[in-house]
């Protein structure tokens, strides 16, 4: 057997990875690598999912935020940003029409937003449950205390997403306000972990100031926290934020790490994302193949979608949420998978 094949082998075995493996898959050039390092992470994921890949409905409510985060094109010093929040009417009306289409996640996501007390969270969960019992709730909504998420959870969301953005304490520095700490993102999510949700971590690809060091930091705090979904995704700078003549993240390194994360953690639930799909057109397919198991089609209403500006260029911000449904099934049915009507749990099958 070829070094190269027997150094993957053993990310795969192990279910580890030393700093020099992940150093030298980030930067080595050779194609027969990167194309073993793609076929095993597939191979990993279809021995637990098969070849389904499970869609999410991404309804993104409110783009008011109390947080600076530097890469964010919704931060609160934004001037430009054009601010908007969805009534509970509105999101339900969004899940009414996911739920005709086949949708069985409903992800709320939103900017750390103090309208939505609480109180509110938990009534609109309390709702979509009621109507659509058979649906999972994920709330991506930033950092709150041990009794919120307990009350959410109590209410009736299975899932939260929050990402960790970076393991290591002096690169969080650099792309948070000095009011942001590292310590507390982390701590929310054992929080969360504890309380008994699905969890999900991560960060962005390329980010400003990231190196291999902080990489690798990122890749150990996965497998200490062992959460059951992980969302990266390439940076994309937004042209109102201090990172906005920043250098984007690449598909290329996207690619490698989804498929060095499905090798270390075989069941996790990973997106290829929109920001993927932002800075390739096929950026999605090669997501799946190099590993990832989940798409996120947007069903917030068009005329909000493109106030909603992580970051810049970002794509199918003109689409009906039919469109988006069929669009993704189509172009997973292109490259060998289908995209299944279930909620779309974490296996440990």
């Amino acid at each position: 057997m070829t070094v190269y094949k027997d150094r993957i082998d053993t990310i795969r075995q192990q279910q580890n990875i030393d700093r020099d493996t992940l150093a030298w898959l980030l930067e080595t050039q050779e194609e027969e690598v990167l194309s073993y390092l793609k076929d095993s992470a597939r191979e990993v994921a279809d021995a637990v999912y098969g070849k389904q890949v499970f869609i999410r409905g991404l309804i993104e409510f409110t783009n008011y935020c109390r947080n600076d985060c530097y890469y964010c094109g919704i931060r609160r010093s934004n001037p430009d940003c054009d601010r908007y929040r969805l009534s509970q009417e509105e999101i339900l009306s969004c899940c009414r029409e996911g739920y005709e289409l086949g949708f069985r996640t409903f992800v709320l996501q939103g900017g750390e937003d103090g309208y939505y007390t609480d109180d509110r969270i938990c009534e609109l969960v309390s709702k979509i449950k009621e109507l659509y019992p058979d649906c999972a709730v994920t709330l991506s909504i930033g950092e709150k205390s041990f009794a919120s998420y307990q009350a959410f959870f109590d209410a009736g969301a299975d899932r939260y997403l929050l990402r960790h953005e970076t393991a290591d304490e002096a690169h969080y520095r650099k792309l948070h306000p000095k009011e942001l700490s590292l310590s507390k993102r982390k701590q929310c999510l054992w929080d969360l972990k504890e309380i008994g949700y699905q969890v999900g971590c991560g960060f962005m690809v390329g980010s400003p100031g990231q190196t291999v060091d902080t990489l690798y930091e990122d890749l150990q705090f996965i497998l200490e926290l062992q959460p059951h979904m992980v969302g990266i995704g390439p940076f994309i700078p937004q042209k109102d934020t201090p990172f906005g003549t920043e250098q984007a993240g690449t598909m290329d390194q996207t690619l490698r790490l989804l498929s060095i994360i499905r090798l270390l953690h075989p069941h996790v639930l990973l997106p290829a994302t929109t920001a993927l799909g932002t800075i390739h057109p096929l950026g999605r397919e090669r997501g799946i193949l190099a590993g990832a198991n989940v798409v996120m089609p947007n069903l917030s209403p068009v005329a909000v979608r493109d106030k909603y500006k992580l970051y810049d260029n970002k794509i199918c911000t003109g689409d009906e949420a039919a469109e988006c449904r069929h669009c993704m099934a189509g172009r997973m049915k292109n490259i060998g998978y289908e995209v299944v009507v279930a909620r779309g749990d974490y296996s440990l099958m």
